[in-house]
């Protein structure tokens, strides 16, 4: 039967004894072994009564189950429902009763603090370990390694991916068979993956990037894959070098603190990158200083690119030409964009700062059991609503200034932090800065700067007032600066503005 992101996966596997993932010890999965466990775990969703349609929702730490898990899922016409594994059970409660899955899997040692909520929720917990133990494990080490797909359209939906929620209900970004598949299409060509590539993957696979983008680009190009726990800028090094009878990599995608961590070890040097064909960044804004840093110290120019949950990548940094810190590149091929006036909607000239749209096969569905946000969301003329706030600048490239929930509105008039950032983390002594709107009796917000200073510099709030002073309007300067030893960040790497505006709005 036709099932359209397997088939196209399917298509595409190479000879089926080609190494698919090994662990940093050097134990390999062959692409013959992961297409047959793919089918053992399918075998085991249906004999749990998963039917097409139902959600499998999983809260697992990162392992090669999670992968055959949701291709099995995908194969089963299921809906794969990945959860962060940072999530509290009060947390998973919620995802449970919004989403009503048939089951969750997760790991052994967290049924008992989920059994409350999936109780409540009427939802079945079935465990799997991450060695050869568990229910699921077992069911699918008794199943047969073949199965016969799921008949699923290009439409139908292969994942709901919940928002991060950082203000508000968290939403279910409902994704289709196609939504998946055209966006990967697009990537291997673009960022020009062959199955010769193998990539160092060491991303979390509950989000869209780790999953989605990693993974699947692998999954569409036949390569293959050095397959990390965690992030460990040692363990990358190790897997960007030649080790007998391992895989060596020639990719990595990566959020933005793992190029600065990776710009503390030594061994970061043009010799150890000399096999590596290209390093991707994305999740959160790369610095424009990191950005010359790497290429100073590797000979390599970072790849910044820009999506989200709810269009997996909607631009990217060329792969032949410029890329060009502090921009996300151009629109990927099948992607329209367009800055609009976020009020209005309508479109606006280059230079301008707006909100971001996009339209293309790559936008997601809607917003799970959510009809009327999902079409406050949409223009009339089918364009998505992003939040970001951005612009196109003369030479095509899109640049990132901010969440439009971030702008501030300071005596009526209009500060997009990300300019104001640009000119703090360009001075001697700062590592980095969030700018934030706090409330104000006078002005209804004031900025505030919150700093990261190199270890042992002793610049201080008025050094950092007076150097600002000649580079921007008044209006714009911060009305407070605070300096902290890090931001705070969510896993993926991004500033979590929502916190500093908890911490210092009083």
């Amino acid at each position: 039967m036709s099932n359209h992101l397997f088939d196209l996966i399917s298509a595409r596997a190479p000879d089926p004894e080609k190494i698919f993932l090994q662990t940093l010890d050097g134990h390999s999965i062959s692409w013959r072994q992961m297409l047959s466990a793919s089918a053992r775990y399918a075998n085991a969703l249906v004999g749990l009564g998963v039917e097409p349609g139902d959600r499998v929702a999983m809260q697992m730490e990162k392992s090669p189950a999670f992968l055959f898990i949701y291709l099995a899922c995908v194969r089963a016409g299921a809906i794969f429902l990945p959860l962060n594994t940072g999530y509290t059970p009060r947390e998973v409660g919620y995802f449970l009763s919004d989403a009503q899955p048939k089951i969750i899997v997760c790991d052994n040692d967290r049924a008992d603090s989920l059994r409350a909520v999936a109780e409540k929720a009427d939802v079945r917990i079935v465990t799997h370990g991450q060695g050869q133990e568990g229910e699921l494990y077992d069911r699918a080490a008794a199943s047969p390694g073949q199965f016969a797909n799921t008949a699923r359209g290009a439409d139908d939906l292969a994942a709901i991916l919940y928002t991060s929620g950082t203000t508000g209900r968290s939403k279910g970004a409902m994704l289709s068979h196609d939504n998946l598949a055209s966006n990967t299409l697009t990537l291997v060509d673009y960022w020009r993956f062959t199955p010769s590539d193998v990539l160092i993957h060491a991303l979390p696979v509950y989000h869209t990037h780790g999953l989605f983008v990693a993974t699947n680009t692998i999954l569409f190009c036949g390569g293959s894959m050095i397959f990390l726990p965690k992030f460990s800028a040692p363990q990358i090094l190790d897997a960007m070098s030649e080790r007998p009878g391992r895989l060596r990599g020639t990719a990595l995608m990566g959020v933005p603190t793992f190029y600065t961590r990776l710009l503390d070890e030594e061994g970061l040097t043009r010799e150890a990158c000399a096999q590596m064909r290209l390093f991707i960044s994305g999740s959160a804004p790369l610095l424009a200083e990191t950005h010359r840093a790497f290429s100073e110290r590797t000979g390599h120019a970072i790849l910044e690119r820009y999506g989200m949950t709810e269009t997996n990548m909607n631009t990217s940094n060329p792969y032949d030409g410029d890329r060009i810190a502090g921009t996300v590149g151009f629109p990927l091929p099948g992607v329209a964009l367009r800055v609009a006036d976020p009020e209005t909607g309508a479109p606006l000239p280059n230079g301008e700062i707006g909100i971001i749209e996009v339209k293309g096969p790559n936008v997601f569905k809607g917003y799970w059991l959510m009809p009327e946000k999902t079409a406050s969301e949409f223009r009339a003329d089918g364009f998505f609503v992003t939040g970001d706030l951005g612009l196109i600048d003369n030479r095509g490239y899109v640049r990132i200034v901010g969440r439009g929930k971030d702008l501030i509105i300071s005596g009526g008039l209009n500060i997009y932090p990300k300019e104001v950032e640009t000119e703090i983390d360009s001075l001697p002594g700062v590592v980095e800065s969030a700018v934030i709107g706090l409330p104000d009796p006078d002005f209804g917000e004031a900025v505030a700067a919150v700093v990261v200073r190199e270890k042992g510099v002793q610049i201080d709030d008025t050094a950092i007032h007076d150097a600002l002073a000649p580079r921007l309007a008044r209006f714009k300067l911060p009305k407070k600066i605070f300096f902290v030893e890090e931001l705070p960040r969510n896993t993926m790497g991004k500033v979590q503005k929502n916190v500093l505006r908890d911490t210092y709005g009083a």
